[in-house]
């Protein structure tokens, strides 16, 4: 067996918790089709029927897939998805895991995630998200700040967090795979400050050219500056409309396997790292649902939750 059918047997057997009187779906697209075969293959001694179906990608992050591929996904018991964009916050997604589908989303892997990132320790990263889970649950207030300027407060006043551990295993669950998170929905309307955008940005990439740095006012990307990176998010959210600004999700990466490669499934994950999203927050419990989610990873960060303190300049204090 190849590197690749390694990590999609972790993927389908240890991460899904796949069960011989299953139902699989994989779904996939042109850039991730072969990822997709091999979670095809390796499922097929692991269920009791695997189906795959191929879909034309889709332009942005929570875009809505295809009807007849909504409609598959609420008919299985488990929905792999390797993808070049995300149906994390679709309505798709919400759908399946109502009916009690187990849904894995992969947006944006290629090869070398796939093999790097299955390989860590999802036990060991369970444990550690699930006390970061705790700590954000219990809070009021972040305070994020960052040696490339980032200063902004976030109320989280009785919004519960979520871990998301790579270890999907309970009906109606989903998450990201590779996974590795602690994230939540901040108060909507009421983030304040500055966020710069230094390590990368969902369908931008890596940042190259200079930071983005957005001005948060009442809860909303009122302002987007920077290089070229900048000028693309600034023509993306202007594109989807008002609802895109929303200050969508804080997030600390507890993946110690994952590097900031430019690719946000395994960039949010990183262990040290944090990152802010706007747009869709309807799957975290909010309010807002545009068919438009993006993070934006911050390297470096310290993260007060009250008044304690979570990350020093990029490492987690918590173990």
């Amino acid at each position: 067996m190849d590197a690749l059918h390694e990590a999609a047997l972790i993927a389908a057997r240890d991460c899904m918790g796949i069960q011989n009187h299953e139902t699989v779906l994989v779904v996939s697209d042109a850039l991730t089709r072969k990822i997709g075969q091999a979670l095809f293959d390796v499922s097929h001694d692991l269920c009791r029927e695997v189906f795959m179906l191929e879909m034309l990608p889709r332009s942005v992050n929570g875009e809505e897939p295809p009807e007849l591929v909504t409609e598959a996904m609420q008919r299985v018991d488990v929905v792999i998805a390797p993808l070049s964009t995300s149906i994390t916050h679709t309505n798709a997604r919400r759908l399946a895991c109502a009916e009690g589908a187990r849904v894995g989303t992969m947006p944006g892997i290629t090869e070398d995630i796939m093999v790097r990132t299955m390989r860590a320790d999802y036990h060991k990263i369970a444990r550690l998200t699930h006390q970061v889970r705790d700590i954000l649950s219990a809070g009021k207030t972040v305070r994020v700040t960052s040696p490339a300027g980032t200063d902004l407060t976030l109320p989280i006043d009785g919004i519960n967090a979520i871990a998301s551990t790579g270890l999907i295993l309970e009906r109606g669950s989903f998450g990201n795979l590779p996974s590795g998170e602690a994230y939540l929905m901040p108060q909507e309307g009421k983030a304040e400050g500055v966020l710069v955008v230094d390590g990368s940005m969902a369908g931008v990439g890596l940042i190259t050219d200079e930071p983005i740095r957005i001005t948060i006012v009442n809860g909303k990307a009122e302002k987007i500056e920077g290089g070229k990176e900048a000028a693309l998010l600034e023509e993306t959210v202007e594109r989807i409309g008002p609802l895109a600004r929303n200050i969508a999700e804080f997030g600390v990466g507890t993946n110690d396997m994952a590097k900031v490669t430019g690719k946000i499934l395994e960039d949010e994950k990183v262990k040290g790292t944090i990152h802010v999203a706007l747009g869709n927050n309807i799957s975290m419990g909010g309010t807002v649902n545009v068919p438009f989610h993006v993070d934006g990873v911050v390297l470096k960060p310290t993260v007060y939750v009250d008044d304690v303190l979570l990350l020093k300049d990029g490492k987690l204090l918590v173990e």
